[in-house]
């Protein structure tokens, strides 16, 4: 199951506490105070990893919770430091804290872990208490007391995945963008004969004349789904890191120009910055109609949205060379 958002908790380990004690050697006369400061508390950490693609184990457990640190000891033995807690997110996870902890509002973006290992503490360990040798003077030279070890950060987040990939194939469904995935690359979607079939983002590597480059399929995309119509409103962010846009129309619709429309209007409304994109636009499904039917819809598509036309057909694979010609 493909999950790009969970809310959770996290919290940071507690210090431990410093310890009370004194010296009870019988040839240490007057022995003084020797307790030991408290381990720090484990951080919490959250680390991008390329061999993860979902968030699913978020989803399915909401809190999580580094180790405390140990209580000092006597003979000034300090506690032991716990480990800290490392989470792996998939590379493209942005971190936003949320409710009460957010510095700025609701949902102020933390972090956003990009390239495979970036790194970052979302919640810091307590430091440990202090032992009563540390309170001990000319004037109260044996203190009775030590110091409480520091409570862990605890934080409500919520993760987002924003797909890293360099080309975003858009359209209506059934135009058939998850068959030209299946040719161009190593990804193997289900695919059917009605719409709807792709339930979440497929990412696939692409191959071609000694470049390589990721394709990623949105699903899911109908006239309002940046408004939550369908699933659109879920996927669409997966179009924002892209570098270009793929946008498949079936030639076969009783209006292109109005489907080519309807999805460039869905992508101003999410983010107007997607539409300075660099945009491939194909016509599918040639294999379907004689040439000159062919050449002549894709004469009048090209007039009205004045901008050059690509001819393909995804099940055959006529077509595709040039199309990845033109993305490389």
């Amino acid at each position: 199951m493909f999950t790009d958002e969970a809310t959770i908790k996290i919290k940071a380990g507690n210090g431990g506490n410093g310890c009370v004690s004194f010296r009870r050697e019988k040839y240490v006369p007057k022995g003084g105070p020797d307790g030991g400061d408290g381990g720090k508390g484990g951080d919490v950490y959250f680390v991008a990893d390329n061999a993860l693609h979902t968030l699913t184990d978020f989803a399915r457990k909401k809190d999580w919770q580094a180790k405390n640190g140990e209580d000092g000891r006597s003979k000034k033995q300090t506690g032991k430091g716990s480990e800290d807690l490392i989470l792996k997110v998939p590379t493209g996870t942005i971190i936003k804290v949320i409710g009460e902890d957010a510095d700025s509002g609701q949902n102020s973006v933390v972090f956003d872990l990009v390239k495979v290992g970036d790194r970052a503490k979302v919640a810091r360990g307590g430091r440990g208490g202090l032992g009563n040798t540390h309170f001990a003077t000319a004037v109260r030279q044996s203190p009775f007391f030590a110091k409480k070890g520091e409570p862990g950060e605890e934080k409500k987040l919520k993760l987002e995945l924003k797909l890293i990939a360099d080309v975003g194939l858009v359209g209506l469904p059934n135009s058939g963008k998850s068959t030209f995935l299946s040719h161009i690359s190593n990804a193997r979607p289900k695919i059917a004969d009605y719409p709807f079939t792709t339930l979440s983002p497929n990412l696939g590597v692409v191959k071609f004349r000694d470049q390589e480059f990721v394709v990623a399929d949105i699903p899911g995309l109908i006239e309002g789904a940046s408004q939550g119509k369908g699933l659109g409103d879920k996927f669409l962010r997966h179009v924002e890191r892209t570098t270009a846009l793929v946008h498949i129309i079936d030639i076969n619709s009783k209006d292109a120009a109005q489907d080519y429309k309807v999805i460039r209007d869905e992508l101003k409304q999410w983010n107007p910055a997607l539409l300075e994109k660099k945009e491939v636009v194909v016509l599918n499904k040639i294999d379907t109609l004689d040439k000159k039917e062919a050449q002549k819809k894709v004469e009048e598509f090209s007039k009205k949205i004045k901008k050059d036309v690509f001819l393909l057909s995804a099940v055959s694979g006529v077509g595709i060379e040039k199309i990845l010609q033109e993305l490389i």
